[in-house]
């Protein structure tokens, strides 16, 4: 499945290693202006940062080619494509019979009879989740509209922890700078630790992996579609499209497990002669819906899986054990750049639920 969306419909397209990937936008009204600069910081935010991330660096030059006239959509299919212009395919030339372990190659294989493209990682690969960057600025820039924001940050890395998201503020400061940085942490001291964590990962040839905490604010109350368009079941369906992602919990998550029902209560109160709650350890949702309060969810992103070591795998045509030196230019960690694009994802996912409760116009 390449398409998803149920009032505004996406579709990706493309490998890693080939001329372009790109993406359909499916019900876009007419008359939207389209902010390309938000488009471009978006790209650049996603966009591999010296030491801390692989050295293939795409420009990321992308085409609106069509659905779009004059700086506005026109109400037809809006279709972006961006070009790969930096790949090096002959780094996979071994790959269709030898594995990498801990990547798709091995289950693809067998599930398209050895015809997927393996170069890169074909359609699995991170690559093409600056197709979400793309998706993620033009959601945003309409929920802008209604005042909705979402940032995130690195909560941990490996085992260095940053400070948490409060629960119960709305900080829009907060999020904007975090959504400004390229290696967005709430503490500087833990950037600090972190960043000296992947340099040493990188020079003993490995790769480490964490947790991105995002918050989104002012959304409404009721948002999400019971039973099976919940938020929570919609977003982690969402966020699961994101390589790498292994986990998601909403609010307090697992911790909740290890408390009494009477010390985890979000009790209603009246504040500022607004309905709200006390506390917020579910995370802005109860029964699949927002209560108005901050959603919180946690991702976890696994370490990288291309790292130099020598590796252990099978030779498809012989059927026998053997030793794998993977090649190419591979992050020691995708979990900075892993958080911005968890934010588009939540954006377009936030703003598909949102126009059940509205008109698309009129959210628009």
């Amino acid at each position: 499945m390449n398409t998803i969306g149920n009032n505004i419909k996406i579709t990706f397209f493309g490998e890693s290693h080939g001329p372009y990937i790109g993406l359909v936008i499916d019900n876009l009204p007419a008359g939207l202006q389209i902010d390309e600069d938000l488009i471009k910081s978006n790209l650049t935010k996603r966009r591999p940062k010296k030491n801390i991330s692989t050295p293939r660096i795409e420009a990321d030059n992308y085409q609106i080619i069509s659905g779009f006239y004059n700086g506005f959509t026109t109400g037809g299919a809006f279709t972006v494509i961006i070009e790969n212009s930096n790949t090096k395919s002959k780094d996979y030339k071994n790959l269709n019979n030898t594995p990498r372990p801990s990547h798709s190659d091995y289950p693809a294989s067998i599930k398209y009879k050895g015809y997927n493209d393996y170069r890169g990682g074909g359609f699995f690969s991170g690559r093409i989740t600056a197709l979400w960057m793309v998706v993620g600025a033009i959601s945003e820039q309409i929920l802008k509209k209604h005042n909705v924001y979402i940032g995130s940050h690195i909560y941990s890395l490996k085992n260095i922890e940053d400070d948490s998201f409060n629960l119960n503020l709305e900080e829009k400061e907060q999020l904007v700078k975090l959504n400004n940085e390229a290696f967005p942490v709430i503490n500087a001291e833990k950037e600090t630790k972190m960043r000296e964590l992947i340099e040493d990962a990188k020079n003993n040839s490995d790769a480490v992996g964490g947790i991105v905490e995002t918050k989104a604010i002012n959304l409404p109350v009721g948002l999400g579609e019971p039973y099976f368009l919940s938020v929570e079941s919609y977003l982690s369906n969402l966020l699961f499209s994101v390589p790498g992602v292994k986990g998601v919990e909403f609010g307090e998550g697992f911790n909740l497990t290890k408390l009494f029902s009477s010390e985890v209560k979000d009790e209603y109160i009246i504040k500022n002669d607004r309905i709200t709650t006390k506390n917020n350890n579910n995370g802005g949702i109860l029964g699949g819906l927002t209560t108005g309060r901050p959603l919180i969810v946690k991702c976890a992103i696994k370490p990288t899986s291309s790292i130099a070591k020598t590796q252990q795998t099978i030779d498809l045509k012989k059927c026998i054990e053997t030793q794998l030196n993977v090649e190419g230019r591979h992050d020691p960690q995708i979990v900075s750049r892993a958080a911005h694009v968890i934010n588009s994802v939540i954006y377009f996912g936030i703003l598909d639920l949102l126009i059940f409760n509205f008109k698309k116009d009129s959210i628009i």
